[in-house]
């Protein structure tokens, strides 16, 4: 199977943009800010977990 002339790849080389710079932006703002939360999240949780471990079981 033969190239055609000028196309270099998939598309004919040709490439459109599929999102503008401020939505791209947005998403990837928006993915780190989820990302910082999880991250926060889990600190608490294995926080709360060595706190839980520490405190003497009242019976």
């Amino acid at each position: 199977m033969m190239r055609s002339r000028g196309s270099s790849g998939w598309f004919g080389g040709r490439f459109a943009p599929v999102a503008s710079s401020r939505l791209t932006n947005a998403v990837a703002a928006s993915l780190a800010i989820a990302a910082f939360a999880v991250v926060l999240s889990v600190a608490f949780a294995m926080m709360s977990i060595k706190v839980a471990m520490a405190m003497p079981i009242g019976i």
